[in-house]
């Protein structure tokens, strides 16, 4: 009887330990924009774009002022947050041979999988892009592809729009009635980005007390810029703000880009269509930052809820977009070149368990997007699985890491072809790459970023196409100094870093 009773009591108290430990576990909130240009925000040195919400997480956490992405465009780049895996690695993106599908077990190894396993509950609201099956195949987009099929066993609450999946968008709980009326088809007067901020407001609501959650808000904001996708009342602070361009921006064509890009990337047509004179970059970016604005009016809606649910000083948020965007920056628009004004990201982790006294601060430690999901891991006191290639940034977060111990270096590529974009489902897509190449049309590119440089080569063109630039003297990168002999050593090194990274993750 007596080792009844201790077994008993023992057990109370094990379960009792296990479920302070889960409440002792941190929330999460992972919220990431489309195409938001690092330097859209006030906290970055721009207010006429009005971020006061975002500005105000800055300002009470910590803002990386070098980050930057993996690869800058949204599939791939997406991938590589969720699952801390190199493009190179998970190879999920848009151009052949770069086309893949995410496998099961690559969804089992992300960030929010892992976290459901060890009790958290799990949301996603907003733009999947990209698609997962069994195993990965390719070319990845499937036509009426499930996304319930494949991502109910990760998320317990769900509201995905099914772009670039090549299926229809799902939402459960099938019978929340809050999401039915939310996302009810004949609501008026509401926009894409005020949906995902009121099933923000409904996860919060239907959040269990006892037990922690993961939520990951995908926005649809700032793309596209058509009345449509814009809440028009928001405009109305925007429509007549002379928004100054950027230093590099070119009117008119670039005829300095290299002749491959000029020939066959997308964004140098894209620009003299969308950018190349003061009206079409003002009427770009007003929308843009229209977008922003609503975007951060959301934020500033879920801060409230969280501190009106005694939530907040239990909850980390992170804040990010997919990719950047040039915006006519160098006579370009889109993204994917590995130019500052597209791999440069926005990267701000505020933290409600810091202490008041202990919170705002810049950080200029070299981060990459392949970070994000060993440090939401880690922030859980979650392990990262081996398939993970990126660093914990908790180190960095707490000011406890030795710098001369942290990365030199992080490594950039780019695998999108605009031409190749349209053969993926073609049966010859793999030989019409080979041809592409041959015929010296790629543009594809892998570098680094250092403290100080930048350096990039197109390593499928012949000859290889190099460019560098030191970033202390020439921030908008206007002088490659890839043929001055001052730079010869420099060059050489950076040449090495890039294909020992490389080498290292693919």
């Amino acid at each position: 009887m007596k080792n009844f009773f201790f077994m008993l009591i023992a057990g109370l108290l094990l379960s009792a330990g296990s479920a302070i430990a889960e409440r002792a576990r941190p929330n999460i909130i992972f919220l990431m924009t489309d195409d938001q240009r690092w330097n859209n925000f006030g906290c970055y040195g721009n207010p006429e774009f009005k971020t006061h919400n975002i500005d105000r997480l800055a300002e009470q956490g910590v803002i990386f002022d070098k980050a930057y992405y993996a690869v800058a465009i949204c599939k791939p780049s997406r991938v590589t947050m969720l699952t801390g895996r190199y493009f190179a690695n998970h190879r999920v993106g848009f151009s052949p041979p770069f086309d893949y599908s995410l496998s099961q077990a690559g969804l089992a190894d992300s960030y929010p999988a892992q976290l459901k396993e060890v009790g958290y509950r799990t949301g996603f609201i907003g733009k999947v892009g990209f698609t997962v099956t069994e195993e990965a195949i390719r070319p990845g987009e499937t036509k009426n592809y499930d996304l319930e099929k494949y991502f109910k066993t990760t998320f317990d609450f769900f509201v995905g729009d099914g772009t670039h999946t090549g299926g229809a968008s799902k939402m459960w709980p099938a019978d929340d009635p809050g999401l039915s009326e939310i996302y009810r088809k004949d609501r008026k007067n509401t926009t894409r980005t005020l949906r995902n901020g009121e099933a923000i407001l409904r996860f919060l609501d239907t959040q269990p007390k006892d037990r922690p959650f993961c939520l990951s808000v995908s926005f649809l904001a700032t793309k596209h810029d058509s009345d449509s996708h814009v809440y028009m009342p928001h405009y109305e602070l925007f429509k007549d703000v002379e928004f100054e361009a950027p230093d590099n921006w070119v009117e008119g064509a670039n005829e300095g880009l290299p002749q491959v890009v000029k020939d066959h990337a997308r964004g140098f047509r894209l620009h003299l269509q969308r950018t190349s004179t003061r009206e079409l970059f003002l009427r770009q970016v007003r929308r843009f930052a229209t977008q922003g604005y609503t975007v951060d009016q959301q934020v500033g809606l879920m801060m409230d809820k969280l501190k009106q649910m005694g939530m907040l000083d239990n909850t980390i948020i992170i804040y990010t977009s997919d990719n950047g965007r040039f915006q006519g920056s160098h006579g370009l628009y889109d993204k994917c070149i590995l130019y500052e004004d597209s791999i440069k990201q926005p990267l701000i982790v505020y933290d409600g368990r810091v202490p008041e006294d202990r919170r705002g601060r810049r950080e200029d430690a070299l981060v990459s997007s392949v970070d994000i999901a060993p440090t939401i891991l880690s922030m859980a006191g979650v392990k990262a699985p081996e398939s993970m290639q990126g660093l914990d940034l908790c180190g960095i977060l707490n000011q406890t890491q030795d710098r001369s111990q942290w990365r030199d270096a992080v490594l950039m590529e780019n695998l999108f072809i605009a031409s190749m974009h349209g053969a993926r489902n073609k049966p010859d897509a793999i030989e019409r790459n080979e041809k592409m190449v041959a015929a010296n049309k790629s543009y594809r590119t892998r570098g680094v970023r250092t403290d100080r440089y930048k350096y990039f080569i197109y390593y499928e063109h012949n000859p290889p196409i190099e460019e560098l630039y030191d970033l202390d003297k020439d921030p908008l990168e206007q002088n490659n100094l890839v043929n001055n002999p001052e730079y010869a050593e420099q060059l050489k090194k950076l040449r090495k870093r890039t294909e020992e990274l490389y080498q290292a993750v693919r």
